[in-house]
């Protein structure tokens, strides 16, 4: 279920929490995660950031509004990298991140939206 994200103190737990996941388990986004999340908090609409929660833990999935479109943010194990999709964590990936991605690639991606 989604709970929505309304407080700078709620976003910052959440992303210390993937933050510490990541570090465990997705080594190929620990660092992007950072300019991801500046990334997302930059271009989002007034609508609030909603992450989903199973029994009160925050999971790694993301959805905000960018422009008035819906855009779901999750890990994909099998990849080893952030999908971007739009309006679902089942629809066509839209963009995937990886700690490749340089700051400038993804803030131009953004741009573009």
């Amino acid at each position: 279920m989604p709970k929505q994200i309304t407080e700078i103190e709620s976003m910052r737990l959440y992303i210390s929490g993937v933050m510490e996941r990541a570090d465990h388990h997705a080594n190929g986004v620990s660092d992007v995660i950072l300019t991801l999340a500046g990334a997302l908090i930059w271009k989002k609409d007034t609508d609030p950031i909603s992450v989903f929660e199973i029994n009160g833990q925050l999971k790694n999935v993301l959805w905000i509004s960018i422009n008035g479109k819906k855009y779901a943010f999750s890990y994909n194990h099998d990849v080893g990298s952030i999908e971007m999709r739009e309006n679902t964590t089942q629809g066509q990936v839209l963009r995937s991140f990886m700690n490749d991605d340089t700051p400038h690639t993804i803030r131009e991606y953004f741009n573009s939206l």
